[in-house]
């Protein structure tokens, strides 16, 4: 079987640095924050370009502070999309804001900057784009769009550690946030996130609200939270992070394998794939997808689908007042996307496989428009 994800063949390549790591940090016996955090956060910092990297618990702690830092209140509109994971949406509620969705663009499956403007109120706080499977969103025209009536813009990169386009993910917006999950291309050791900027202000603002407001021992300046992020995430990230620009260069490469390969009948995102693209997913699009995943798990092939339904969709988010039909790009593509296997350990071999797979099933089997 070809894994859709083999963070086993990861760890066989740094199996014993990282538990050298790792175990520095548990004789430390400082668990949480430290040396193995402060030093992380300096290099990612250095590594994404931007003054500051503060380290938290999770993607999802990073995008909640990030929202506060900006300001977002009660009753705050924040727009952002619906193609993505909840979490997004969730932190968003979390900071007492209301999400305000728009539609992804056909062919990059990003935030659709014609459609922003429309969407901004007095109420608007911060724009939030995400930059789905790794793909930077068109940043350039959403921050323009935002410079001009006084908006924040906090980057999602959760999927997107290392992308570049002039400056990179992170360093694009006034915030940029990231999850550490292990099936990321920088995945920690369990969870873990990372919020970077070049204000000194958002950075002091979101060190005290990861550890419960306070700004020295038991000076608590403001309503914080337990964000922290411990030191074996450090240290295990410390490790990784060198690793990062190689591992997202072989990712690229099996994406333009993939991509030069599968039948051009075959849906999928924009190709060739660049600096701006670290390829967290690769997603080809089909009109019968539970068909062809199970026929690719019967032929040895494992897939994952990245999302089934736009949030807006989802039971728990139903109460944000849209409905189906609303944003029919988004929900075109939660029911046609289907993930192959990416990660950089991946063999060459395997990917042929992948690709005379995937033509002898889904070839020839035109894709209806998505919107």
């Amino acid at each position: 079987m070809i894994p859709f994800l083999d963070l086993r063949a990861q760890y066989r390549s740094i199996g014993p640095e990282l538990e050298e790591a790792v175990l520095a940090a548990l004789r430390s016996c400082n668990y949480v924050v430290g040396e193995p955090v402060e030093a992380f956060e300096e290099n990612f910092a250095r590594f994404c370009g931007t003054n500051h990297a503060v380290a938290v618990s999770s993607g999802t702690s990073a995008l909640h502070l990030a929202l506060l830092a900006a300001g977002v209140e009660p009753g705050d509109e924040v727009i952002t999309v619906p193609a993505t994971f909840v979490a997004t949406v969730a932190a968003i509620l979390y900071a007492g804001g209301k999400p305000v969705f728009v539609d992804v663009d056909p062919v990059t499956w990003t935030m659709d900057p014609t459609q922003l403007e429309a969407a901004i109120t007095p109420r608007t706080r911060a724009i939030m784009p995400v930059h789905l499977h790794g793909r930077l969103a068109d940043m350039e025209a959403i921050t323009a769009i935002a410079r001009r009536h006084g908006i924040p813009v906090i980057e999602d990169a959760a999927q997107a550690h290392g992308a570049m386009r002039g400056r990179k993910a992170g360093g694009l917006g006034d915030i940029g946030c990231f999850s550490f999950y292990p099936g990321k291309n920088l995945g920690a050791c369990g969870e873990g996130g990372a919020v970077t900027t070049d204000s000194a202000e958002i950075a002091a603002r979101i060190r005290a609200l990861r550890d419960w407001g306070q700004m020295g021992k038991y000076n608590h300046v403001m309503h914080g939270f337990n964000y922290r992020m411990d030191a074996i995430q450090g240290a295990a990230l410390g490790v990784k992070l060198p690793r990062l620009a190689g591992w997202n260069a072989a990712r690229r490469a099996i994406a333009n394998a993939y991509d030069t390969g599968l039948d051009p009948s075959i849906g999928r995102a924009a190709g060739p794939f660049g600096a701006d693209h670290v390829c967290h997913v690769y997603a080809i699009l089909t009109d019968d997808r539970d068909t062809l995943q199970a026929n690719l798990q019967n032929g040895g092939i494992a897939t994952g689908i990245h999302y089934p339904r736009p949030v807006h969709l989802q039971p728990a988010y139903m109460n944000l007042g849209y409905r189906a039909g609303d944003f029919p790009v988004s929900e075109a593509l939660a029911t046609r996307m289907l993930s192959l296997p990416i990660y950089p350990e991946l063999a060459g071999q395997d990917v042929r496989k992948v690709i005379e797979m995937v033509n002898l099933l889904a070839a020839s089997r035109p894709v209806a428009a998505l919107a």
